[in-house]
């Protein structure tokens, strides 16, 4: 199947950052003392993903501290979505709300306690140290959109997928198109730019029309590339919710016609991203100080999810058998919620 991927236009250059050792190694640490991850087979699964590859690919400049927080974020993202997704919480909507609360509590800072009779599940332990490690020196426009971004992807994964799948609705191209950004958490991944690189991008930037047209179309190379990449994977868990799938779905094509559409898409969504960027570095002189480091790093998530998706084994399809028994490597007590 890899052979007839067709390419993917991506006109940025490939980097990776020199402190990924060190993030592996503080990956392995911080998941264990998390709770995240500590049955052999999920383990080994989450071994061979190697996230500390892909953020060094996505943040080449951040130091190490800032490479190993940006690291357990992408964690806690990807072994969330991965229960809600892979697991059977992704098609009982009702039964993620309490632990979903449980999260809201953590980053509206109103406290958080333990269940009754029961320790916090490990995906609430690791959001609250994530927490209270990224927002101490962050403005406060910065904290209530990333809190947003945040709270709106839990919502939007835990709610509007879970109940599409439980009521067999299929998404409109369109609607799907819209969500994604918000299933995927990029916006989540894109506000840690402004952390990673020590910047903080004022409000009138962020409302910019030329600002938001970059954010979207970077946003949705990312998220597009990555249905492309796990469409096998997807096909093989009856996954719905996968741009390759809902074009062959409402627009009647085979699969190698699909896949074509969508990167043919995602090279539009690139060219719109550079008209862009080049309007706004043109239309700022004064603050290319900031808006450079910004855009290069939506420029480096563009690339290295790329580079990341092609060689990673989450969506090899000779390994796609895995994906049948999600018991295999799922830990059931990452979200504290019963999975019979």
């Amino acid at each position: 199947m890899e052979n007839e991927l067709p390419d993917i236009y991506c006109p940025f250059p490939q980097q990776t950052n020199p402190h990924v050792a060190h993030t592996r190694a503080h990956l392995d640490s911080w998941t264990r003392s998390t709770g995240l991850v500590h049955r052999d087979s999920a383990r080994e699964r989450f071994e061979q993903a190697d996230f500390g590859a892909f953020v060094g690919m996505v943040y080449p400049t951040a130091n190490a501290e800032n490479l190993d927080l940006v690291a357990d974020w992408f964690v806690w993202l990807f072994l969330v979505d991965d229960q809600l997704d892979d697991g059977h919480l992704g098609r009982s909507p009702d039964r993620v709300r309490d632990v979903v609360a449980l999260m809201r509590t953590v980053v509206q800072g109103t406290g958080v306690g333990p269940l009754p009779d029961e320790e916090l599940p490990a995906a609430v332990v690791a959001l609250a140290d994530l927490w209270e490690r990224t927002t101490p020196n962050a403005a406060a426009h910065w904290l209530r959109r990333f809190a947003w971004h945040l709270i709106t992807y839990l919502t939007t994964a835990t709610t509007w997928e879970a109940g599409n799948r439980a009521n067999g609705v299929v998404p409109s191209e369109e609607t799907y198109i819209a969500k994604r950004r918000h299933t995927g958490a990029i916006h989540v991944c894109m506000d840690l730019i402004e952390i990673v690189a020590g910047i903080e991008a004022p409000e009138s930037i962020h409302n910019d029309p030329r600002f938001i047209v970059a954010l979207e179309a970077s946003c949705n190379v990312v998220c597009w590339a990555n249905d492309v990449y796990s469409y096998e994977k997807e096909q093989v868990l009856g996954e719905i919710h996968n741009l390759v799938h809902l074009v062959r779905h409402h627009r009647g094509y085979g699969k190698q016609q699909a896949l074509e559409h969508v990167c043919a898409e995602i090279a539009r969504e690139t060219e719109r991203f550079l008209a862009a960027e080049a309007e706004l570095v043109t239309a700022y002189p004064l603050l290319s100080g900031m808006l450079v480091p910004y855009l290069n790093g939506m420029r480096s998530w563009m690339r290295g999810n790329l580079d990341w998706s092609r060689q990673t084994p989450r969506y090899n399809p000779a390994d796609v058998s895995q994906y049948k028994e999600p018991q295999q490597y799922l830990e059931p007590t990452v979200l504290g919620v019963r999975q019979d």
